[in-house]
């Protein structure tokens, strides 16, 4: 029986085992560019770089501001470059590569929905971090003490990995796996797999902020599902930050 062309399941860009392919590469990727990014920047900042041993790099390059700044923006750079390259091979035009990663409009309503959404995690995770005397956002510390560039770094913790970080968990990730399934048990089983990634891939939190990570990974997927739009769980990750960030400076760590 012939299926009509308007009922017909796209074929998938990437096969199963493709798919698998991909998120190792795209995890590794994110580790290695991080890796790579600070040690160019360490080379590049510290006075003392060329006597230093490649640990001493990490180590030193790990808890200086503006090194780790600069390192975000090689990790930007390199896993954009690189979403774009994997899913460019594949499809015929940018028009097609923008609608398979999610960059469709979004609507003033669906900002305002997710919005609140996002406000009710928040006040619900922070009144449990209170609880629980829990402070997430100690590692920043050493980051802002050892920089003059505290606007870079605000820029890059709010704005950058936010772009970055959505393209490839809600945008490459997400669609490579749903489009593997049926509609409903594609998204879910997407949504599932993709925030256990993110969430596994803040090795710099402990379990309850992980944890706390892959709910908030979870309403991402659900407005990028609601919406049919990359653009916001993009738009509530920045806010997310923002909010923490903000949090963060006027708890007088930051200042």
């Amino acid at each position: 029986m012939t299926v009509p062309p308007s009922k017909a399941v796209p074929t998938p860009l990437f096969s199963r085992l493709g798919v698998l392919g991909l998120v190792i590469v795209m995890i590794a990727s994110f580790f290695v560019s991080q890796l790579l990014g600070l040690y160019i920047a360490a080379k590049m900042v510290l006075p003392d770089a060329a006597e230093l041993t490649i640990g001493e790099l990490f180590a030193q390059g790990g808890e200086q501001g503006t090194i780790v700044s600069l390192s975000v923006l090689f990790c930007f750079v390199l896993l954009s470059l690189l979403t774009y390259l994997l899913v460019a091979r594949k499809v015929s035009n940018s028009q097609q590569l923008f609608a398979y990663l999610g960059f469709r409009r979004i609507t003033g309503r669906m900002l305002l929905q997710g919005a609140s959404l996002l406000t009710l995690f928040i006040l619900v995770n922070e009144v449990a971090s209170q609880l629980l005397d829990r402070t997430p956002l100690d590692f920043v510390d050493p980051l802002f003490a050892s920089t003059n560039a505290k606007w870079l770094l605000v820029l890059v913790i709010v704005v950058v990995a936010p772009l970055y970080e959505e393209l490839v968990f809600r945008g490459l990730i997400w669609s490579a796996i749903a489009e593997q399934f049926d509609r409903q048990r594609g998204v879910i089983i997407a949504s599932i797999i993709s925030s256990i990634l993110f969430a596994a891939i803040h090795t710099q939190y402990e379990l309850f902020e992980m944890s706390a990570i892959f709910v908030l990974a979870l309403i991402f997927c659900y407005v990028r599902v609601k919406s049919n739009s990359l653009w916001l769980p993009i738009l509530l990750h920045i806010l997310n930050n923002g909010v923490a960030m903000v949090l963060y400076l006027t708890m007088g760590s930051g200042a």
